[in-house]
């Protein structure tokens, strides 16, 4: 399983022109699946993003979690992280989980986060959806299960 968190001041996702969720201050996630992932990777992940101290303190320092601002989540499926891009210049995602699979531990993964108080929003699994964010820092990190 694959997480690229970032940092944001605000992020939102929209399906078909309509904003479907929208966040301020927190962390946007994209969560890729990959083939025989299992809860204990998406429990490590949860705790992992809910605990990540990358919010400023009072010096300036990166060690406050998302938890100790007040802020919110918002998760958008992507299987596009799983991409193996070894051979030729078209990616291939035959890594990623299957549809079904996927949706299951991406709900899971979420539900993890929300009982540790976070509030967290959705893409639509599966949609073609417009993501708009903007990035605090800049501070983007990978979190990936196959690297623990």
């Amino acid at each position: 399983m694959k997480v690229v968190l970032q940092k944001v001041s605000q992020a939102s996702v929209s399906v078909d022109q309509q904003v479907i969720s929208a966040i301020d201050l927190g962390l946007m996630l994209l969560v890729g699946v990959k083939e025989g992932d299992t809860e204990k990777e998406a429990e490590y992940l949860a705790n992992k993003v809910s605990k990540m101290r990358i919010f400023e303190d009072s010096d300036d320092k990166l060690n406050l979690s998302v938890h100790d601002v007040k802020g919110e989540i918002l998760s958008i499926s992507q299987f596009t992280l799983l991409a193996n891009t070894k051979k030729g210049n078209r990616p291939s995602f035959t890594e990623a989980a299957k549809p079904a699979e996927a949706t299951a531990l991406y709900q899971y993964f979420n539900e993890k986060l929300r009982e540790t108080g976070l509030s967290v929003s959705e893409g639509e699994f599966g949609a073609h959806m417009a993501v708009s964010l903007v990035n605090d820092g800049p501070v983007t990190i990978v979190l990936d299960t196959d690297y623990k």
